[in-house]
């Protein structure tokens, strides 16, 4: 397996890259995985985010892309 990790700006390993091809035959041969993937999620968030989605199909219109978003937030540092 190629696996890639991803460290901070102190060295310190923070997350695992896992090529595509490799993460889907792992999927294959646990088929449970996926279902793991979700089951730690709070009900809660699954809920905001699901809000989030319908308000977003009624409004698409007031979304902005994701350098707009940046640009906004870093003003406000």
């Amino acid at each position: 397996m190629k696996l890639q990790y991803i460290s901070d700006s102190q060295g310190v390993t923070t997350g695992v890259y896992i090529p595509i091809t490799e993460w889907n035959a792992l999927k294959t041969k646990y088929a449970e995985i996926e279902q793991e993937e979700t089951d730690n999620i709070p009900q809660w968030h699954k809920d905001v985010v699901l809000d989030r989605l319908a308000s977003f199909k009624k409004n698409p219109e007031q979304a902005i892309d994701f350098d707009t978003a940046m640009n906004d937030i870093e003003k406000g540092l």
